[in-house]
């Protein structure tokens, strides 16, 4: 059985340890951990000009993720954290989506990881806080479709246990996940793989998503794959369609050598920047659009 991963995010208290799961399509983009530092802990809505706040110290770590949303809403990404977070005996000291939170001008009056790590949809973010005795947290979450995006600071006082690092943890049941984006849609972005403008190289990985696309194709002898690359739409087109071609002929290659997977099961074709997902507008725009995709083919 196709062994699916489950990004599983602990986080430890002195007294007991709790799990905070993430969509199995989520995929950490940042951590910027420090052990010494503060934090303004927004406490309620913009108003009289500024975020109000409370200033807290210790154990600061700023995460954030990006996952596949699809048509998930904000709420559809944030309640799932937000039930486990009271199941663990955390309290929700505060919360509010875009407009009630003061849209433009509490995104900027409070601290976000800059992008394109973490992205905020100005008209589209909720936002809350937790405190479970000393320990406090806060989680913001936002889409740019199909993408969704979260970011949690949590500050835990210096003396206290340590939190763990975050973990990859292997299931066999439950995550829906990109397996079953690829057979029910017929194509699924590789979402692991990252490449800065004009990069063509594979990281040494491991990747989740090429363990399972080999688990898949040797499980289903009667498949095959596309990997389309896709870049944004800096430069000409030819030249990006090279740079596409070149980053889907690295997964190809990774496919074939690293894990046995047959040359004639994969092939490896650019788009260049004809079919962006999002707009290339923004930096965070270009930054998901730059992506290699896999294309189901049934024999």
């Amino acid at each position: 059985m196709i062994r699916f991963l489950l990004l599983v995010l602990l986080l430890a208290v002195p007294a007991h340890a709790q799990e905070l799961t993430l969509p199995a399509s989520a995929r950490q983009i940042s951590d910027r951990t420090s052990a010494l530092d503060s934090y303004d802990l927004p406490t309620g809505v913009f108003t009289d000009g500024a975020v109000p706040s409370r200033i807290v110290e210790g154990r600061v770590e700023r995460l954030t993720w990006r996952l596949q949303a699809g048509s998930s809403t904000t709420l559809q990404i944030l309640a799932p954290l937000r039930d486990q977070l009271q199941a663990q005996g955390f309290d929700i000291t505060f919360e509010c989506e875009a407009r009630t939170c003061g849209g433009f001008d509490f995104r900027f009056g409070t601290e976000v990881v800059p992008t394109p790590d973490m992205y905020v949809a100005i008209h589209d973010y909720r936002f809350l806080t937790a405190t479970r005795g000393d320990d406090v947290l806060s989680l913001l979450v936002s889409r740019n479709p199909p993408d969704g995006y979260v970011q949690m600071i949590r500050v835990t006082p210096v003396g206290t246990q340590s939190a763990p690092p975050i973990v990859i943890e292997e299931t066999g049941d439950g995550a829906a996940g990109l397996l079953s984006n690829l057979t029910r849609d017929g194509h699924v972005i590789l979402d692991d793989l990252h490449f800065r403008t004009g990069e063509v190289a594979l990281g040494e990985g491991p990747f989740a998503s090429l363990n399972l696309l080999a688990g898949y194709l040797s499980e289903n002898p009667g498949t095959r794959l596309a990997l389309v690359g896709h870049t944004d739409d800096t430069g000409d087109l030819q030249a990006n369609i090279a740079v596409s071609t070149k980053r889907a002929e690295a997964v190809r290659t990774r496919l074939i050598e690293a894990h046995g997977i047959a040359s004639d099961r994969v092939e490896a074709q650019g788009a260049g920047y004809l079919s962006p997902i999002t707009s290339n507008a923004t930096p965070e725009g270009r930054d998901i659009n730059r992506r290699v995709e896999a294309v189901l083919l049934v024999n």
